[in-house]
């Protein structure tokens, strides 16, 4: 199985049109003044992406729940690079954040020039193991705070056009998956959102991209869960926060609709949303019972 699958990578590298690094930055950096706001950005792959973005001489407005993440990131990145990083604490899941941050944006007059919408709810608890209120508050807060700061947000970003917003799903968002039944709809409704808004905001220069990463290393659970569930497989595909915020930054710039980070994700993602659907649900309801 593994001699097929590396035959299968070399036969399809260059037509997928892959390099072996996809972290390297030739990408011009932020006029004086830009901002980029990234919802999520005081750990994870939100950090990873808050990071490029410094290196590209973006100031930052990082927002998430909890304040001693938000002010432990808020030292590392102005330490490391010559910029200027407001935090706010708040809970995207509430239905009046859109709203408010939108405001605070608008006071200050911020030359918001890149948008992204990295907070999510993952995890190895979903639909039939989540009591009804935590389900709810995964579907605002995947699916909601990233509708709603995309287009509260949307006057400023039109202002200092050319401008980006990068909304952060999954591959888990190619398929229906019944371990994360919950989790793969709201990517996948993240995923679609972000095609369609691409195109409504054609004309007002501002572009959208969407970022579908595989496994993320972020926490020691999800290296766990990946090394039982997807075996070698799972671990040759997962990458650390930083690799892919840097992707993402990269590409978003360049105006890539879907960026899938990594060689082996890219193929992966390619075949799932080939084959037909039953399948790739009876794949990964297999894989889900490994761990018992």
């Amino acid at each position: 199985m593994k001699k097929l699958v590396l035959l299968f990578l070399l036969a399809f590298r260059g037509w997928l049109g892959f390099s072996q690094s996809d972290t390297g930055s030739s990408l011009p950096a932020a006029s004086g003044g830009s901002y980029a706001l990234v919802a999520g950005g005081s750990k994870g792959i939100g950090y990873g992406i808050a990071e490029a973005l410094a290196k590209r001489g973006y100031n930052l407005i990082l927002i998430a729940r909890h304040l001693d993440t938000l002010q432990a990131a808020k030292k590392k990145l102005e330490s490391a690079h010559p910029v200027h990083v407001y935090i706010l604490a708040i809970d995207l899941s509430f239905e009046k954040s859109a709203d408010e941050i939108a405001k605070w944006c608008q006071d200050r007059d911020i030359h918001l020039k890149v948008l992204c919408n990295v907070a999510g709810l993952g995890g190895s608890k979903d639909y039939l193991s989540f009591p009804l209120d935590s389900l709810r508050y995964m579907v605002r807060l995947n699916i909601e705070s990233c509708m709603a700061l995309s287009l509260t947000l949307m006057p400023l970003l039109e202002k200092n056009a050319p401008s980006y917003i990068l909304n952060v799903a999954s591959m888990a968002g190619f398929a229906p998956i019944p371990i994360k039944n919950l989790y793969s709809a709201t990517k996948s409704a993240v995923v679609f959102f972000s095609y369609s808004l691409r195109y409504q905001l054609k004309d007002k220069h501002i572009s959208v991209s969407c970022l579908c990463p595989g496994p993320v290393f972020t926490k020691p659970e999800i290296i766990k869960d990946t090394k039982e569930k997807l075996g070698w497989f799972g671990m040759k595909m997962a990458l650390d926060p930083g690799t892919v915020g840097e992707v993402a930054v990269k590409k978003t710039l360049k105006k890539k609709l879907i960026i899938v980070p990594g060689g082996l994700a890219k193929i992966s993602a390619f075949v799932i949303r080939l084959l037909p659907r039953r399948w790739v649900v009876a794949f990964y309801g297999r894989a889900g019972k490994k761990k018992k």
